[in-house]
C-alpha cells in the first residue's frame, strides 16, 4: 500500500464543507471524508509552521525534538517517519514544503556530506525530495527570506514570467493602476493575482505530485505539502471573485477578552497583526481571498483524486488530509496563529484507508482527541510495522479506522516558544521563560507559561464553546487548574529521550550480563546456578604464587 500524506498550510478546521462551513463548499475534501474517517478533534503539538511540522515528521512533541520555532534546526540524528518507513520497505518522498532547517553545525561536526544520501535526508527532514519548495520567496534589501533556490520560480520563468522573483511579482501580486499590487498589503488581497490560474502555486504542486505518482513504483509514502492557503492572501481568477464581504462571518471575539487579559494574550492582541485583523475592512478583503485559496485547493484535490481513480491507485493508496495549524482571521482580536484557541491549534484531519478492514468506518466522524504526532505512528502500523513507542510519542489511529474503541489519552498537549518574537522583549522575559504549554482534557483548556510570575489562562469549552471567558482571571477554579497542571507534570515526566533502547530491548537486557560472567556480590557462589560459575571453577593450571 502507498500513503499520500497531504498537508495544507494554515487551513482552519472549520473552513471545510464537511466540517460545517456555511458557504464554502469543498466537495473533494468531503469526498475523502465520505470514504474514510474525519477526526473532528485533532490538535497540533505547536501552532507555528516549523515547530508543528517537526512534530508531524518525527511523531514527537516539540520539547522532545527541540525544533520549536521557524529556523530552529532539527538536530542531526532525530528520527523521522522516513527513517521508520524505509526500515519497513517503504520509500518516503517530499513534494513541497517542510519549513525544516538543517542542523548544518551538527552535520559538519559528524563529517556528513550535505550532498550525499545521508546528508540530503538529514537536510530534508528524512524525506527523499522530489521537489522542495517552502513557498515563501519574500525578498528585501537583505536578500531572500529563503536561502534555497525556488523550483517554483524557475517553473514560472520557463512559462515566460519575467524578473528574478515572479513568485512575488505575479503569483502573489495583482495589478492596480498599472503597478504591481503586492499581496503582502491587505488592501490588495481582493485583487486577482496576475497569473494564469494553471500556473499558480497549488496547480503547479499538484502537477508535480501527479508526475511523482506516474514515475514512482511503490510502496511509497509521498508528503504532498502545499503552501496555501497561507498568506500572502491573494488568489487568481476565477477564485478571486467567488467570495465577498457577505461571506465573512462575524469575528468570534468579545470586549471581555481584553479586560485583565493574560499578558501574553494582551501583547499579541495589541501587536501589529492583532490590530490589523481588528480592522473589519481587512477581514472583508482577506477572508474571501482565504476562502478562494481553499476552494482552489479543493479543486486541485479533485484533480489528484481523479488521477488516482483513473490509474487504479485509489484502491491501494491511503490518503491523509490535514494542516500544520489554523488561522485566527480576527477571532479573539488576533490574526495568524500563535496561541491555543481552537482557531489556531485545532486542524482538519481526514484519513482514508482503502483496505477492507476500514469498511465499517467509511464516512464516519471520530470525536476522540487526537494529536498530529499520531500520524507517524499510524503510518508505521499501516506499513506493517510495530510502532517504536520509545521513539514515536504519538499513538496509531489504526484502531479507530477499524471501528475499534481503544483505551485512549485523557488530554492533548501543545507547546509554543515565542522567545524569538518581539513580544518577548516587550514582556521583559528571558528566552527560557518564553515557553507556553497547552493541556486540554476535552472540556477545560489550560495555558501555562514557563515564566514564574505569569498566571495561567483557563477556558471551559463545555460552557463557553467560543472560548471567550478566561476563568483564571478570578480564583474560583483552583482545583481544575491544579488537576490540569498535574496532567502537565505527568507529561513532563514522560520518557522522551531514551530513544536507543526499546522497552523490549531493556527487558531482554535483564540478567544478560550474568550469563556473560558478570557475578558481583556473591558470598561463595552457591547463590546462583552452578552453570554461571563454571568458568570460574576447576583445578589450577599454573601457580604463579611460588617463588
Amino acid at each position: 500500500m502507498n500513503i499520500l500524506f497531504v498537508m495544507y498550510d494554515q487551513l482552519r478546521f472549520d473552513y471545510l464543507g464537511c466540517s460545517g462551513h456555511p458557504t464554502l463548499k469543498t466537495p473533494h475534501f468531503d469526498r475523502v471524508a465520505s470514504l474514510g474517517v474525519r477526526f473532528s478533534r485533532a490538535y497540533v503539538q505547536s501552532p507555528i509552521c516549523g515547530g508543528s511540522r517537526m512534530c508531524y515528521y518525527t511523531g514527537r512533541y516539540a520539547a522532545s525534538h527541540g525544533a520549536q520555532w521557524n529556523g530552529f534546526p532539527l538536530r542531526v540524528g532525530e528520527q523521522t517517519m522516513g527513517d521508520h518507513l524505509r526500515k519497513l520497505g517503504m520509500s518516503c518522498h517530499l513534494i513541497g514544503k517542510t519549513h525544516m532547517k538543517a542542523d548544518r553545525a551538527g552535520m559538519e561536526r559528524l563529517g556528513l556530506d550535505p550532498d550525499g544520501v545521508i546528508g540530503v535526508r538529514q537536510s530534508e527532514c528524512g524525506f527523499d525530495p522530489w521537489v522542495r519548495d517552502d513557498g515563501l520567496w519574500a525578498q528585501g534589501p537583505d536578500g531572500f527570506y529563503d536561502e534555497k533556490r525556488s523550483p517554483y520560480n524557475e517553473y514560472l520563468k520557463s512559462k515566460g514570467y519575467d524578473g528574478d522573483n515572479p513568485w512575488a511579482d505575479y503569483a502573489n501580486a495583482g495589478i492596480k493602476d498599472d503597478q504591481i499590487a503586492s499581496g503582502w498589503m491587505f488592501d490588495n488581497t481582493d485583487l486577482p493575482a496576475n497569473i494564469r490560474e494553471e500556473d499558480s502555486e497549488t496547480p503547479w504542486l499538484t502537477g508535480e505530485a501527479i508526475r511523482f505518482i506516474d514515475a514512482t513504483e511503490g510502496p511509497w509514502c509521498a508528503h504532498l505539502s502545499y503552501i496555501k492557503p497561507h498568506w500572502p492572501y491573494i488568489v487568481p481568477e476565477p477564485y478571486a471573485s467567488m467570495f465577498g464581504p457577505n461571506d465573512v462571518p462575524p469575528a468570534n471575539r468579545s470586549d471581555g477578552e481584553r479586560v485583565d487579559a493574560h499578558p501574553v494574550f494582551d501583547t499579541f492582541m495589541n501587536g501589529p497583526i492583532g490590530r490589523a485583523f481588528q480592522d473589519e475592512d481587512v477581514r472583508a478583503k482577506v477572508i474571501p481571498a482565504y476562502m478562494g485559496l481553499i476552494k482552489q485547493c479543493d479543486d486541485q484535490l479533485g484533480r489528484l483524486l481523479d488521477h488516482l481513480e483513473e490509474t487504479g491507485q485509489m484502491r491501494d493508496t491511503m490518503i491523509v488530509l490535514t494542516s500544520d495549524h489554523g488561522d485566527y482571521l480576527g477571532d479573539h482580536h488576533l490574526g495568524e496563529k500563535n496561541l491555543f484557541h481552537d482557531a489556531s491549534v485545532r486542524v482538519p484531519m481526514i484519513v482514508y484507508d482503502p483496505r477492507p478492514e476500514a469498511d465499517a468506518t467509511r464516512g464516519t466522524v471520530c470525536e476522540a482527541m487526537v494529536e498530529s504526532i499520531d500520524l507517524a505512528a499510524t503510518f508505521v502500523e499501516a506499513a506493517g510495522g510495530a510502532v517504536p513507542d520509545h521513539i514515536i510519542e504519538g499513538r496509531s489511529l489504526m484502531p479507530w479506522l477499524r471501528g475499534e474503541t481503544p483505551e485512549w489519552r485523557d488530554y492533548v498537549i501543545s507547546e509554543y516558544d515565542f522567545s524569538a518574537q518581539p513580544i518577548a522583549v516587550k514582556l521583559g522575559l528571558e528566552p527560557r521563560d518564553c515557553r507556553l504549554f497547552m493541556v486540554f482534557d476535552g472540556r477545560y483548556k489550560l495555558m501555562h507559561c514557563a515564566a514564574p510570575d505569569l498566571r495561567p489562562m483557563l477556558l471551559d469549552l463545555q460552557n463557553d464553546p467560543n472560548e471567550l471567558e478566561d476563568l483564571a482571571k478570578v480564583d474560583t477554579h483552583a482545583a481544575v487548574i491544579a488537576r490540569l497542571r498535574g496532567y502537565l507534570h505527568n507529561w513532563g515526566l514522560r520518557m522522551s529521550q531514551r530513544v536507543t533502547k526499546s522497552e523490549t530491548d531493556i527487558v531482554a537486557m535483564r540478567g544478560a550480563s550474568t550469563g556473560k560472567g558478570v557475578l558481583p556480590f556473591l558470598k561463595d557462589g552457591s547463590e546462583v546456578d552452578a552453570r554461571l560459575t563454571e568458568k570460574y571453577r576447576g583445578p589450577v593450571r599454573q601457580n604463579h604464587l611460588k617463588d
